[in-house]
């Protein structure tokens, strides 16, 4: 009988440039996103000096990545959403929790923005 292993894996304060917002200026000037990425998955147990043998947190990182430079998109509700589809689109990942953070959105705020929650139907 093989072993299922569920582990969280995740990534924090993942910085992007990117071209997002509705407003006038944000479709002309880049801005920072900080994106933080939950992922809960299964495996099997982890083989020392395998990596193919465990979820690779690059991935996600690629796909946030991907998605800042596929071009301009209008709001992070769109870009968490994307990103928890792709994500979610491994079979090992069986949920998935994404925090898109626009630092510069409200002035004398920290930050605004969204998280958002999705688990594979099964």
């Amino acid at each position: 009988m093989s072993e299922v292993v569920s582990d969280t894996i995740f990534i924090r304060g993942l910085l992007l440039d990117a071209s997002i917002g509705v407003l006038d200026h944000e479709h002309h000037e880049r801005q920072p996103l900080v994106v933080d990425i939950e992922l809960e998955v299964e495996t099997g147990p982890p083989v020392e000096g395998d990596l193919a043998s465990v979820y690779d947190y690059r991935v996600p990182v690629a796909h946030a990545r991907a998605l800042v430079e596929a071009g301009h998109i209008e709001l992070v509700e769109t870009f968490a959403n994307r990103l928890a589809n792709l994500c979610l689109a491994d079979s090992s990942v069986r949920t998935v929790r994404i925090r898109v953070e626009k630092p510069e959105a409200i002035p004398g705020a920290e930050g605004a923005g969204i998280e958002i929650s999705r688990r594979r139907s099964f």
